[in-house]
């Protein structure tokens, strides 16, 4: 199946190679493989590495000065239309000219050779570059962003942030760890969520047994996320009972926990639950929980790490809700280059050091991200992402249609998409088989037990039983009324079983 799937698209821009004496536009025509991935000389370096650090997470080595818009090549060779996108943290491919032109230009050697720590002593630029990019891009009603390195450091530098809003009428303070000064507060999450991995973002995270093992938690209050069935417009009556049982579930948890004296500070939620499966829920679900949030007097964080950035088909995911309202806090990183999370005037701390760390961030991504957004605006991505998501979601759907024995609930926002596999079992084997097609296909298991594959068409992560697709903002669609796309360019290119 996998290798038979043909994605109808194109590069989303020319990758200009700049050399001394000329510029030469370079686009890659399609994938290349040339090994089995891994190939004999990732295998190499993966043993060298082994001397130094675990590798058994690690799936090839990659040529990065050879990889170009869409494409990935390897260290071998393999070049390989990559939509896995270094987790989703790439927003608008490898090597992009707008982003090269920003590193070669000698007025930035200053910022790049020093990393400021941006807390005390910040670059000139910092507020300029802050306006031009995080703060061009904010979600509505926010004024104030508070930048950081990566997803987890963000999320759980904004649960601090929530803690100190919720405490700041008390006015104690703690040198000793214990109440009043460090009160007993709480943050709601789900199942199914993740947030990160660091503690407090762990006691969040409730997606595989692994990355919890071993390791102390909070004692926190965990609601259920809604199981929808699908077809959704063949479930609607149960699909809205199963989201009212989880809103009043949710709603029962913050009144028994404010009760026992654990207060829920606030409530922290995906748009999408990516990591724990591509689970989805409707706008008038997140609607009624900020409603509830409000009504208790909770922090409502929205958890955009995975969703931001535009791969919706909105800037942010929480957009499609349509709320004036729609958080107190919004945390962000992966494609926006730089981590970090907008926040309403009262989550500020009013003291120096309660939020802070060396960096709080890498002002470098500021500039490279600024850059992004200019290449989003001028090259109408957002619209684009819409586009080519119908296309991958109605191809989708005319899979399942055909293969309804293994493959179920197509669903996606955007080019946010997903499809379930019958059963892990079913999933493996047809893994296997991929991988068998030798140089067409290639596959990769992490230590998580989650598998995604690369080949000459597509790459795939797989969560559980759940196939997702995280794609870059600039993934196009061709012409559909190309010869060579007649059929639904989904569909594989014959009638032979797949398994």
């Amino acid at each position: 199946l996998a290798s038979s799937i043909s994605f109808p698209f194109s590069i989303g821009h020319r990758h200009q190679q700049t050399t001394a004496k000329r510029v030469e536009e370079v686009e890659f025509d399609g994938p290349c493989m040339k090994t089995e991935v891994p190939g004999p000389r990732s295998k190499i370096l993966a043993q060298q590495l082994e001397s130094i650090q675990s590798v058994v997470q690690v799936n090839f080595f990659c040529d990065y000065e050879e990889s170009k818009g869409n494409y990935l090549v390897d260290v071998d060779g393999n070049r390989m239309l990559d939509v896995y996108t270094q987790i989703a943290s790439i927003p608008i491919g490898y090597n992009h000219p707008a982003l090269t032109k920003v590193m070669t230009d000698p007025k930035n050697m200053g910022t790049f050779v020093n990393r400021p720590a941006l807390g005390m002593m910040p670059p000139e630029q910092f507020s300029e570059k802050l306006v031009n990019g995080l703060m061009a891009v904010a979600p509505k009603g926010f004024s104030r962003v508070q930048t950081m390195a990566c997803g987890s450091c963000s999320n759980e530098n904004a649960y601090k942030a929530i803690f100190i809003w919720y405490r700041v009428r008390a006015g104690v303070l703690s040198f000793f760890f214990q109440v009043p000064g460090c009160p007993d507060l709480t943050l709601l999450s789900f199942m199914g969520g993740f947030h990160g991995r660091t503690l407090g973002c762990l006691a969040t995270t409730h997606t595989k047994a692994i990355q919890k093992l071993d390791v102390p938690s909070f004692d926190w209050p965990i609601a259920s996320f809604p199981q929808l069935r699908y077809p959704l417009d063949q479930f609607e009556r149960e699909n809205a009972r199963e989201e009212a049982r989880c809103l009043e579930e949710a709603e029962d948890l913050i009144v028994k926990w404010n009760q026992k004296g654990r207060h829920v500070a606030g409530v922290v939620i995906e748009p999408i639950q990516a990591e724990g499966g591509d689970n989805h829920a409707s706008f008038d679900f997140y609607t009624k929980l900020r409603g509830i949030t409000k009504k208790h007097g909770c922090a409502f964080l929205v958890d955009e790490v995975q969703t931001g950035g535009g791969s919706t088909g909105k800037f942010w995911a929480h957009e499609h809700w349509g709320l004036d309202d729609p958080a107190d806090i919004v945390s962000f990183s992966k494609k926006m280059l730089t981590g970090g999370y907008y926040q309403k005037d009262s989550f500020q701390p009013d003291k120096p050091f309660r939020i802070f760390n060396t960096w709080l961030g890498d002002h470098t991504k500021n500039l490279l991200l600024t850059e992004v957004i200019k290449v989003i605006k001028t090259e109408n991505l957002l619209d684009q992402a819409k586009r080519s998501g119908k296309v991958m979601l109605e191809g989708l759907y005319d899979l399942q249609d055909k293969y309804p024995h293994l493959l179920s609930k197509a669903r996606g926002i955007g080019t946010f998409c997903a499809i379930d596999v019958k059963d892990e079992d079913t999933r493996n084997l047809l893994l296997l088989k991929a991988r068998n097609k030798g140089k067409t296909l290639s596959i990769m298991n992490t230590i998580y037990d989650v598998v995604f594959f690369l080949s000459g068409s597509d790459q795939l992560w797989c969560s559980r039983n759940t196939m997702l697709i995280f794609s870059w903002i600039s993934l196009m669609t061709q012409s559909l009324s190309s010869s060579s796309l007649h059929r639904n360019p989904m569909w594989p290119c014959s009638n032979r079983p797949i398994l």
